[in-house]
C-alpha cells in the first residue's frame, strides 16, 4: 500500500526523457486507443511467449549476420541469402526470427511427450529448445555435402512400426541418407540417427554439434569426448553415443569460428569450452576408400534418469481401432495417415498444438484436436484429455488457458457434448459440476441489454483468437458461447435434469436472439449480409472467425445467407491461389482456416470447396505436415509451430466429412467424394467412423459393364444404430440427392451427365 501514492508515472517519464526515449506512458495510452476497452489487453501468456521468441531473435541478431561463413540451418541459409526468394532485409530489425521456413517434423513414441524435431534438411534437435545435430560429408580435397546449403534434398515420413523422417541429400558424387526416429531400448526412449553415406573418393562422415535449432541460437558451453572415443558429454548434462569409435575430432569456440573451418586441422581436441556459449564440435568417421560407403548410428537418450516407461503401446496398437481411409489419391491418403500419427504424438499427456513453439496448452486448439481424435476413433485418447479440463477451471467457472479469451467455455461445453454424442454415453457424473459452472460463467459474463446497442447481450471485448485482431466483441466468441449453452442444456437433458436443461436452453435462445439482432444491425451498416469479425468492424480477414456459426457449431442452416455471403467475401478478397491468407498476425496462408471455408462450402453443396482442399494438400511439407501459416512465395512456414496439430486435425475432419457427417437428425453421406476418386474404378471407403447415430462405415464400389466401363456405383453403409434409424441422404458433389428408405443400407448411384 505504501506505493499507492508514489508518482511512478512521473518517474518513468522523467527517466525516459532524460535518456532521450519516447514517453512510455503516453505511448501505451496511444496504443490502447486502437482497441476496444477490455479487462485484459493481451494475454500475459502470449506476451511471455513473444518475449522469449524475441529474446532469442535478439541473440540471433548479435550472432548470425556477423558470422555468415558458418554453416547455419536451412532457414538462415535461405533467409539471409540476397539471391533467394526467402531473403528478408535486416536493416532496422532489432530481432532476427525464422519467418520464411518454419518447417519441422516431430518424431517420437505415442506414449511419450518429449518430441525431437527434424528440419527440412535433416537437422536433428533431440531435446526441446536445445542444440542440434547436423551431418556433413566431406572429402580430403575439400569437397563437401552440406545439406542446409544443398538443393538436391528429398525428405519423407515413413509411418511403419516406428515414425521415421528420412532425408536424402546429394551433391555431385557425394550422397547421404539420414534416418531420424525415437525407439524404445530396454524400456527407455532413445532418439536415433542412422547415417548412410557414399563418396567416390576418400571422405569422412562429420557428425556436427550445432549451437542452434530451427528457431535460432541455443547455447553450448562445453563438450567432452570420452576416453573410448565413442560418446559426447554436452554441458555435463546430455550424452550422445556413437556406434563406432571416432576417427578424428575437432572443437572450436566462438573466437575460433565455426568448427567447419577446422575440419582438416591435424590436431584433435578431446574437449573444449566456450564462455559465450557458441561451442561447435565434430566427430568424424572415415569412409573406406575401397568401398566408398559407410554407416554410422548416433543415439541420444531422451531421459537423464533411469525411469522406464511404465506404459507403452506400439503405433499399431494405438491405431487398431482408428478410422481407416481408403481412397485412390495417394497424397490425400498419406496426409490422412500422417495426421493420425501427429494427433497421437501430441496427446500423450496434455493436448499440444505443436512439438516446439506451441508445446503448451490452449483450450481452443485442444477442442478442435480432441474432436478429430473422437471422429477418428481414438476415443480413449480424447477422454483422457477431457478428464484433465476440470483442473484448469477457475472458481468463477472460467476455463483458463489464456486470459481474455472468451471462447474457451463454449468450446469446452461443446466438445463434452460431442463426446457424449459420438460415444453414445450419458454425461459423466464427475463432469456435471464443471459443466454447470462453465455454463453459468457464460451467462454471467454477457453484457447487459440496453436499447438498440449493437453489443447488447454479447460477451465483452476480449483478445479471442490472436488471428482475429486486437480486442473486440468478436462474433467467434459469441457463437461459441451459444454453442456451449446449447451443449450444457443437452448434457443435463442426458442426465435427466429437466430444470437445468430448461435454464440453459432458454439462455442459449436469448443469447442467439441478441447475436442475430447485432448481426442485423451490422448488415444494415455494411450493406451486405456477410458477417464481419465484430459488430463495428469493417470487412477484413478477421471475418473468418464468424464462420464458426456454420462450422463446426452448426448453429445455422447449411444455406444460411449470412454464412455463404461471408464465404463469398473471404474467397474474393482474402485468398491467395485458393488458400485463405490471414493478413493479421499470421501474415500467411492458413491451412486450417482454409479448410474452415471448405467445410462451410461442402456443407452447402458448393463445389468450390474442392480447390481449397487441394490447395491445402499442395501446401503440405514433403513429410505431410503444415506449419500454422505459410509464406505465399517460399511455401515455407512463416508463423507459429512448424508442425501445427490443429491443421492436421482439420485435415482429418475434412476427409471424414467428405464421407459422412451429421446434420440434425440426418446422416449425410458422400458430400465430398470427388469425381476423381469415383473415376478411378477402385473401391473407396471410410470407417468405422463415430457419429451421433452409430459407428458407421461407408463403402463405394464401382459397378462395371461387360466392356469394363464404370456405369454406376454401389454406395453402402454398415452401422448398428444406437436407437432408431436416422434419415439418410446421399449427396455426391454436383449430383442429385438420394434418400433411401429406413430399411435400406445401400443405393445404386448412376452418375448424371
Amino acid at each position: 500500500m505504501r506505493f499507492k501514492w508514489m508518482p511512478w508515472k512521473f518517474i518513468v517519464r522523467f527517466v525516459a526523457h532524460r535518456h532521450g526515449f519516447l514517453d512510455p506512458i503516453n505511448l501505451l495510452s496511444q496504443l490502447q486507443r486502437f482497441i476496444q476497452p477490455s479487462e485484459v489487453n493481451e494475454p500475459v501468456e502470449l506476451l511471455r511467449a513473444g518475449a522469449l521468441m524475441h529474446a532469442r531473435g535478439l541473440i540471433n541478431n548479435r550472432v548470425i549476420q556477423h558470422n555468415l561463413d558458418w554453416v547455419w540451418p536451412y532457414w538462415i541459409e535461405r533467409q539471409f541469402d540476397p539471391r533467394d526468394v526467402s531473403f528478408i532485409p535486416r536493416a532496422f530489425s532489432i530481432t532476427h526470427i525464422n519467418l520464411s521456413h518454419r518447417n519441422w517434423t516431430a518424431v517420437g513414441l505415442p506414449d511419450y511427450a518429449d518430441l525431437p524435431i527434424v528440419d527440412p534438411r535433416g537437422l536433428l534437435t533431440p531435446i526441446i529448445d536445445e542444440w542440434s545435430i547436423d551431418v556433413w560429408l566431406v572429402t580430403k580435397n575439400g569437397q563437401s555435402l552440406l545439406p542446409s546449403r544443398t538443393k538436391k534434398v528429398e525428405q519423407r515420413l515413413v509411418c511403419d512400426d516406428d515414425l521415421t523422417v528420412i532425408t536424402d541429400s546429394k551433391n555431385d558424387n557425394l550422397s547421404m541418407t539420414n534416418k531420424a526416429s525415437v525407439l524404445l531400448e530396454d524400456g527407455m526412449p532413445v532418439c536415433r540417427l542412422d547415417i548412410a553415406a557414399f563418396a567416390d573418393k576418400e571422405a569422412w562422415i562429420a557428425v556436427a554439434l550445432r549451437p542452434y535449432n530451427p528457431e535460432g541460437v541455443s547455447f553450448v558451453y562445453e563438450l567432452k569426448l570420452d576416453a573410448k572415443h565413442n560418446s559426447w558429454l554436452i554441458d555435463d548434462k546430455y550424452t550422445v553415443n556413437f556406434s563406432d569409435s571416432v576417427d578424428r575430432h575437432h572443437i572450436a569456440n566462438y573466437k575460433q569460428g565455426d568448427v567447419h573451418i577446422h575440419l582438416h586441422d591435424c590436431i584433435d581436441e578431446r574437449q573444449g569450452e566456450c564462455a559465450i556459449g557458441m561451442l561447435t564440435g565434430v566427430a568424424m568417421f572415415k569412409l573406406d576408400s575401397s568401398i566408398g560407403s559407410r554407416e554410422v548410428s548416433v543415439r541420444i537418450p531422451m531421459q537423464q534418469d533411469d525411469k522406464k516407461l511404465t506404459q507403452h503401446r506400439t503405433w499399431r496398437e494405438h491405431l487398431q481401432n482408428s478410422c481407416v481411409l481408403k481412397i485412390p489419391q495417394p497424397n490425400f491418403q498419406s496426409l490422412y495417415d500422417s495426421a493420425l500419427r501427429t494427433l497421437l504424438l501430441h496427446s500423450s499427456e496434455d493436448i499440444y498444438p505443436g512439438p516446439y513453439t506451441y508445446k503448451r496448452f490452449w483450450f481452443r486448439d485442444a477442442v478442435f484436436i480432441i474432436h478429430a481424435l473422437l471422429c477418428a476413433g481414438l476415443t480413449q485418447r480424447a477422454e483422457k484429455a477431457l478428464d484433465r479440463f476440470a483442473a484448469r477451471q477457475g472458481l468463477s467457472g472460467y476455463f483458463h488457458s489464456q486470459e481474455g479469451e472468451w471462447d474457451s467455455n463454449g468450446e469446452v461445453l461443446w466438445i463434452l457434448h460431442r463426446y457424449c454424442q459420438l460415444t453414445h454415453q450419458k454425461t459423466k457424473p464427475q463432469w456435471l459440476q464443471m459443466i454447470k459452472r462453465g455454463a453459468d460463467w457464460i451467462i454471467n459474463k454477457r453484457l447487459p441489454i440496453a436499447k438498440h446497442d449493437v453489443h447488447d447481450g454479447l460477451l465483452p471485448a476480449g483478445f479471442s483468437a490472436e488471428h482475429l485482431g486486437p480486442n473486440n466483441y468478436y462474433y467467434w466468441d459469441n457463437f461459441w458461447g451459444i454453442a456451449g449453452l446449447r451443449a450444457a442444456a443437452a448434457l443435463f437433458a442426458l442426465n435427466g435434469d429437466g430444470a437445468l436443461h430448461k435454464k440453459y436452453h432458454a439462455a442459449a435462445e436469448d443469447f442467439q436472439l441478441c447475436v442475430d439482432q447485432s448481426l442485423a444491425l451490422a448488415a444494415i451498416k455494411l450493406r451486405r449480409q456477410a458477417m464481419p469479425a465484430a459488430p463495428t468492424r469493417r470487412f477484413d480477414a478477421g471475418a473468418i472467425g464468424s464462420l464458426a456459426i456454420g462450422y463446426p457449431t452448426q448453429l445455422c442452416a447449411e444455406n444460411d445467407k449470412r454464412l455463404l455471403d461471408t464465404c463469398d467475401f473471404l474467397l474474393e478478397y482474402c485468398c491467395v491461389k485458393n488458400g485463405f491468407f490471414q493478413d493479421m498476425t499470421h501474415s500467411g496462408i492458413n491451412p486450417y482456416l482454409t479448410l474452415h471455408i471448405a467445410q462451410v462450402l461442402m456443407r452447402a453443396g458448393d463445389v468450390r470447396y474442392a480447390p481449397l482442399m487441394q490447395r491445402v494438400a499442395d501446401l503440405a511439407s514433403p513429410t505431410g505436415q503444415w506449419p500454422e501459416a505459410i509464406h505465399p512465395l517460399t511455401g515455407g512456414g512463416c508463423m507459429g509451430d512448424g508442425q501445427h496439430v490443429w491443421a492436421a486435425a482439420e485435415w482429418i475432419m475434412m476427409l471424414r466429412n467428405c464421407f459422412l457427417r451429421e446434420e440434425d437428425n440426418c446422416l449425410v453421406i458422400g458430400a465430398g467424394v470427388s469425381q476423381e476418386w469415383l473415376a478411378s474404378g477402385e473401391v473407396i471407403s471410410f470407417g468405422p467412423a463415430a457419429t451421433s447415430f452409430a459407428q458407421v462405415t461407408v463403402i463405394i464400389e464401382p459397378q462395371l459393364a461387360a466392356t469394363g466401363e464404370v456405369v454406376s456405383f454401389l454406395i453402402r453403409w454398415q452401422a448398428d444404430w444406437y436407437s432408431k434409424h436416422p434419415q439418410i441422404e446421399v449427396r455426391l458433389p454436383g449430383q442429385r440427392v438420394l434418400k433411401p428408405g429406413a430399411n435400406e443400407n445401400s443405393v445404386i448411384y448412376r452418375m448424371s451427365a
